[in-house]
């Protein structure tokens, strides 16, 4: 008897964790923070912090890192483009 209630509680934990999973994007720069990119950096995520710009998401380590980068997120996004292609090149 216990252990059908501890099958029940093990298939509820992993089917309330399947729409978590499913809800965390895939991002632009193999999920690396966009904002840390601008910086210079490589700092990945889990894309849970994110913005579509034309239809590509792009993700953030934190929300100031988003706020910073939506301040000019054209001339943010080629410079981390930029640092992207010079450090992981195709």
């Amino acid at each position: 008897m216990t252990s059908i209630y501890i099958k029940s509680a093990i298939a509820a934990s992993l089917l309330l964790a399947l729409p978590t999973a499913a809800m965390a994007a895939t991002g632009e720069f193999d999920n690396m923070c966009t904002q840390g990119l601008v910086l210079g950096k490589d700092v990945s995520t889990d894309c849970s912090i994110s913005t579509v710009i034309d239809g590509k998401t792009y993700c953030f380590g934190n929300e100031a890192g988003k706020t910073e980068f939506m301040k000019d997120p054209k001339a943010n996004l080629a410079k981390a483009q930029e640092y992207y292609d010079s450090k992981h090149p195709m």
